[in-house]
Order: C-alpha cells, then sequence, then structure tokens
C-alpha cells in the first residue's frame, strides 16, 4: 500500500479544479496499461511518477493510494483527506469514474479493511503493527462521537506529527475514512498507555453501537444571542455533518423578514403561522430532491428568519427556493447561493 499526496498545497484550480476531473479520466483510459504494468511489477516510484501528476492536476491538495480492493484487485483511492473544503471534488471525481471491474474500483476516501489487524507500516523506520495499536475510548454523554487516544510502543520514539499521523491512518484503515469522520471526535496519539485500553480491533464495534442510536431523523432547538447581543432561537438537524451529503457543497440562504415579533425580535402570531406555512411548502419541495439538497436549519433573530438548505449545485434547489420566496408578502424575503464545501455557514451547529 502506498499513500501519497500534498495534503499542504495551495489551492491552484479554482473553477477549473472540475474539469480536470474529465481530463483525469481521459488520462486514465489512455494509461491504464502503463498503470496496471507498474503496479503488477510492484514498481511503486515508477506508479508514483505517473499518477502524482494526474491527480495533481484535479487538486494539488488531493492525497491519492492504490490498495487491495473490496471486490476488484486494487482500489484507487483519490481522498481529500480530512479537509472539508476538498471532500466535495473527491466525491466528484469518484462519480465520474467508469465501472469498476475485475482489476480497478474507485473510491473518494479510504474504505475500512476486514484486515486491519494484520497490516503493518513502516513509520520513522520503525514498524507500526496495527495489532499492537491500542486506544483509549470515551463516548461523552448524549454525543454522537466517540473520543479516542490512540498508544503503540513506537510512539515513544516518533515526533507527535508522526504519531498522529499514523494514528489518523489506522483509524482509516479500521473504520474507514468516511465513518471516522461521522462518528470520531477528538484524537490524540499518546506516549503512555490510556487506562481501560483496548485492542484497536474492537473499535468498530464500539462506533456501531454508538451509531445505532441515531438511526432516526432528529432536531434539537438551541436558544442563544446574535453577535450584538440579541436573543436567537435556533432548530438544526442532529448529527448536522458534511461528510453525509458529500456533493452538497451550494449553500442556500433564505432570509424572510417578518412583521410580528415579541419584545425579543422573536416571531409570534400571524408570523408564526406564516413561517410555518412557508416552511411546510419548502418541506414538499425538498422532498422531490431529496437527493439534491437537505435542509440544515433555520434560526430566528431580530425580526428574521434565515434557512440555510445544502444542495448539490447541478440540481435546482436554488430555482426551487427563489420561486418560492414570491409568495412571502411579509417585509423583502431574499434567496444567496454561495459555494460552501465545508459548511461554515452552520458551523455552530455542526456535530
Amino acid at each position: 500500500m502506498r499513500l501519497f499526496g500534498r495534503k499542504d498545497a495551495e489551492d491552484e484550480g479554482g473553477a477549473s479544479r472540475e474539469d480536470g476531473i474529465a481530463t483525469f479520466w481521459t488520462w486514465w483510459q489512455e494509461s491504464r496499461p502503463a498503470v496496471d504494468a507498474l503496479v503488477a511489477a510492484g514498481d511503486t516510484g515508477g506508479l508514483e511518477d505517473l499518477l502524482a501528476p494526474a491527480v495533481a492536476a484535479v487538486h494539488p491538495g488531493l492525497v491519492w493510494e492504490v490498495a487491495p480492493g473490496r471486490n476488484a484487485m486494487h482500489t484507487l483511492v483519490v481522498t481529500s483527506a480530512g479537509d472539508a473544503e476538498l471532500r466535495p471534488l473527491a466525491h466528484r471525481w469518484a462519480k465520474a469514474a467508469p465501472p469498476a471491474d475485475l482489476l480497478w474500483e474507485f473510491h473518494p476516501s479510504r474504505q475500512a479493511n476486514p484486515q486491519a489487524a494484520e497490516l503493518t507500516l513502516d513509520v520513522g523506520g520503525a514498524e507500526f503493527a496495527l495489532d499492537k495499536l491500542v486506544l483509549g475510548l470515551r463516548v461523552p454523554r448524549n454525543q454522537p462521537r466517540v473520543d479516542v487516544s490512540a498508544y503503540h510502543p513506537i510512539f515513544a520514539d516518533l515526533d507527535e506529527d508522526v504519531r498522529l499521523d499514523a494514528a489518523l491512518l489506522a483509524l482509516d484503515w479500521l473504520l474507514g475514512e468516511d465513518d471516522v469522520a461521522r462518528w470520531v471526535g477528538e484524537i490524540t496519539a499518546v506516549t503512555f498507555e490510556p487506562i481501560d485500553a483496548v485492542s484497536a480491533a474492537h473499535l468498530p464495534a464500539v462506533v456501531a453501537d454508538l451509531a445505532s442510536g441515531y438511526d432516526e431523523e432528529e432536531w434539537v432547538l438551541l436558544e442563544g444571542q446574535t453577535a450584538g447581543g440579541a436573543p436567537l432561537v435556533a432548530t438544526a438537524r442532529y448529527p448536522l455533518r458534511p461528510v453525509d451529503h458529500p456533493l452538497f457543497d451550494q449553500h442556500i440562504a433564505i432570509t424572510l423578514p417578518y412583521a410580528h415579533r415579541d419584545e425579543a425580535g422573536l416571531p409570534i402570531g400571524e408570523s408564526l403561522t406564516a413561517l410555518r406555512d412557508f416552511e411546510e411548502r419548502l418541506a414538499a419541495r425538498l422532498l422531490k430532491l431529496r437527493d439534491d439538497a437537505v435542509l440544515a436549519a433555520h434560526l430566528s433573530a431580530e425580526g428574521q428568519r434565515v434557512i440555510h438548505l445544502y444542495a448539490d449545485p447541478t440540481g435546482d434547489a436554488a430555482i426551487h427556493a427563489k420561486e418560492l420566496i414570491v409568495s412571502w408578502e411579509e417585509g423583502e424575503p431574499r434567496v444567496d447561493v454561495a459555494t460552501d464545501p465545508a459548511w461554515t455557514a452552520v458551523s455552530p451547529f455542526l456535530s
């Protein structure tokens, strides 16, 4: 297994990054015989020389690896390596891939390896064998995550950054990169064995048990203050995670001013009824767009309700939002559309 990429690379492509996806797959078809030959020969240096420029042309921050496949002999992974800004690009790369065959399959994130406990990696000149990795696990009360303290006998001899990189890679092998993003919270790589540490092989079972408590769609009601100190009430999807909707990198903010409000600036009476009616009509539209958009949160403060949607920009969610606000009669409604792959507009609500 080989891992390549420049996670600290600067964004050089802008809108042309996605154009590079089509170019990559054209290159893949033309270069496939050479790639197959290098993999068969175990020539990792030659494989890097061939593949690295092609992946970097999509985006220099993407990381790639060739690993054993689940159904095919090999898998080519091109991943954002945890960079939320690049995750949609990696998923669009995979979506545009040719059908898998006996030799190759393609993934936008590292997949869980059923033989993870048998893997050994050279880390800093030392053998990093996963069967010697142990974890301290803590599930915060009423939180959809597990915090992990990872310990391996070689960690005492490694720099902090190298230890953490090794621990992150091990978690990706154990759970798959997307489930690490979903369910793993704080990760530390420690030089002493945590109290009550368990074999790393137990992590998938712990995460599966945690995930079973969040099978149903949930919403949470939150109260707070605006930057100016005014009362704010918000409702947010819970858990709320961009990794669950990797192609939804278009942020649609619907702003509805309301006329009837209490002393705190929150909606009452006819305005509250009108807002509920609007959201019912919005929900009906979203039901038809379930593969293209999701309602993330809405918040009310100072005479305005802001509804946050995230959508696939190739779909029609923004058009539907602009059509819906035409009927709003209390003040001047607004729809703002922007690219936001990391969901920064709703960052206070992310799980």
